[in-house]
Formats: C-alpha cells, structure tokens, sequence
C-alpha cells in the first residue's frame, strides 16, 4: 500500500470541489472553497487515523496488555493514553433500557464474568442478544439469518482470559459506539429507551468487531432494513 503524498491530496482537493476551477474572466481560482474542502478532507484523514489506532488499542487492552506498556508503545505516558482511549463516556443504566434488553445484558455480563475477560466486546453483546427471544432475536429471523446459528458463531469466538476483576469489567469502544448508535436509532423512532433490535443493528453498523463480522458472515446487513423497529 502506498500512501498518498501531499500533491496526491491536493489533486484530491481539486477534484472534490466544484468551484475551485477559475469562472470565466477570474485570474484566480475559490482559494476559499478549496480550503473548506482541503479541511474536510483532513479531518476524515484523521478520523481514519484515529480509528486505525484506536483499533490496536482495544485489541491490546483485550489480550492483558496495561496502559503503561501501551503508553510506551505510543511514546506517552500511561495517563496520556488513558485519557485518550479510556475517557469518561455516558454510562447507560437499565432505566435507559426495556427489559428485555436487561435480560439480554444480564447474559452479557454473564459471558464475560464466565470467560474470565476485564472488558465487554461486541462479541459479549451478540452473545447476549442472542440468548433468548426478543426483538433482536425475530429481527435476525425476519430477514433469514438464524440466531441460533448467530449465538453459535459467537460463542466460538469467546476467548477464555485471564482477569479476576469482574468488578471492573468496561466497555470496549466499539461496543461504546454501538450502543450510542442504538440510542441514536430508538431516538429517531420516537422512543425513550433503548431495544435488544436497535443494539442489533448498532453492532452491524459499527462494522468493525467480532459481532460486526459474525453478522455479516450471516448474511445480516441493516441497510436494507425498514427504519421501524422490528416489534412494530
């Protein structure tokens, strides 16, 4: 793979904006609109670079690695690399949950505690989801994928760890970003708390993590769904 050079991006530039070609009679092309572009531009490089890294980050923190060894892998202190990958995010309680998806959580937790992992991946969260019947469990069905062969699938890739601090069990950020993308979508459908159905879908959407993968390996694609939620 070969990285783009600086002349590479700014012919990106040029061919992203509509008017940074010079109007008849102008000696000059929209310096203006071309910055705007080149600074979104930037900023999507950087969100990807973010991501890149953030994506090594979870699995060393999955595979017994401490924010010191981290830190130093990244030429920061632990604390810098705390407060960037280990911020403060919003917690949600069962009170933002139906309970349905408290019962699948309880399985969440349940599986994690039983492998013995310090962290809740997505792979801890289709587990759960998949446990018992609710809306996610008849949304798989209604579009032809099996949950029982989701839950299957999951629980091959459950790795057994190493951690006795059940206590202090947190969220990945990909299992952050899903449930923030669940909230997102009960939001839009008018609801004030989240379903076992908008998790599901917030899983495939992060498309990155083990439940992203096992989802699409089953054929589960949420762009093709109807906005509604699968209970309505």
């Amino acid at each position: 793979m070969t990285l783009p050079d600086l002349d590479d991006l700014i012919a990106e530039v040029d061919r992203r904006c509509d008017t940074a070609h010079r109007a008849a009679g102008q000696e000059q092309p929209d310096w203006l609109a071309l910055l705007a572009v080149a600074a979104q531009l930037a900023g999507q490089l950087q969100t990807l670079a973010d991501d890149l890294v953030e994506d090594y980050v979870e699995h060393c923190r999955m595979h017994g690695n401490s924010w010191t060894d981290i830190g130093a892998a990244l030429g920061v202190t632990r604390q810098a690399v705390q407060q960037r990958f280990h911020a403060p995010h919003k917690r949600y309680g069962p009170e933002t949950m139906t309970d349905d998806l408290r019962r699948a959580m309880v399985h969440v937790k349940q599986a994690a505690v039983h492998h013995r992992n310090n962290y809740i991946g997505t792979e801890h969260l289709l587990w759960g989801l998949t446990a018992e019947d609710n809306g996610a469990t008849r949304l798989l069905r209604a579009v032809g994928v099996s949950p029982e062969t989701v839950h299957h699938s999951v629980g091959t890739r459950l790795g057994m760890g190493a951690s006795q601090a059940a206590e202090r069990i947190a969220w990945t950020p990909y299992s952050r970003k899903a449930i923030a993308m669940a909230e997102a979508r009960s939001g839009r459908n008018g609801y004030d708390r989240i379903d076992c159905d908008d998790l599901l879908i917030g899983l495939a959407q992060v498309g990155r993590g083990v439940a992203a993968d096992i989802l699409a390996e089953a054929g589960f694609d949420p762009a093709t769904l109807d906005a509604a939620p699968a209970d309505a």
